[in-house]
């Protein structure tokens, strides 16, 4: 089989040739959309964009939702999410009134020092696509907050800065995990990683693909890696 698809690429001879002008021809067959038929391929892209909608809705609200809400401490009222958010380990999880998870992210707990490392998510807080929330203490993130897709929260770094503790595998210690806090009407550029220890004040705004790494007063912008004031808000 791969001796016969590189004479077809290669063309040599008359046989082969006219075999890939032939494969070419082929690929580049599509279904005429003009005005007799276009009429009809717009029905059957909003009937496919209906029914996609309605098993999505389906799945929300009997299977999504409800398997999320059994592993969490509190959800509020008018709680949505899109898919099914990624559990590891076990913590505490409150989410607010009005919160919305937009696509699939992952929460992490590492159990390594605490049993029940608390995560709270306030009011009116929109959680982006592929967002990561690792935790081994707190993570808090505030009312009418705005966290794009891809960020990364975390408030422990994953693994010990010894690295004889690395080489023996051994978990991270009390001292190496740090609290983070979001406070409210935040707003969390895409791809933008939130680092142990940090405090993101009020009205703040975090470029996108920034690295915070240490506090965020209220009411600027930061951007960077490290991430730097850029500018004041008031």
């Amino acid at each position: 089989m791969t001796k016969l698809s590189v004479k077809l690429r290669r063309g040599e001879g008359w046989f082969w040739k006219n075999a890939k002008r032939l494969a070419l021809a082929l690929l580049h067959i599509s279904v005429p959309v003009g005005p007799l038929t276009k009429p009809f391929f717009a029905l059957l892209y909003m009937t496919q964009v209906a029914i996609k909608f309605l098993i999505l809705g389906l799945l929300r609200v009997f299977w999504f939702e409800p398997l999320f809400r059994s592993q969490c401490k509190d959800v509020g009222s008018r709680f949505t999410m899109e898919k099914l958010i990624s559990l590891q380990g076990v913590g505490e999880i409150s989410i607010g009134s009005d919160v919305y998870f937009s696509g699939k992210s992952k929460f992490e707990f590492c159990n390594s020092v605490w049993d029940s490392p608390q995560l709270s998510i306030g009011n009116s807080t929109f959680i982006g696509h592929g967002c990561s929330i690792y935790t081994a203490k707190s993570v808090r993130i505030g009312n009418h907050c705005l966290i794009a897709g891809g960020v990364s929260i975390r408030d422990y770094d994953g693994h010990s800065i010894d690295y004889l503790a690395r080489r023996d595998h051994k978990a991270i210690s009390d001292q190496e995990i740090k609290p983070v806090m979001i406070e409210d009407d935040v707003w969390v550029g895409s791809h933008a990683v939130i680092l142990k220890g940090t405090t993101i004040g009020s009205r703040s705004i975090v470029a996108a693909e920034s690295v915070v790494t240490r506090d965020v007063p209220p009411d600027c912008v930061v951007g960077g890696n490290p991430a730097k004031i850029v500018r004041q808000l008031n």
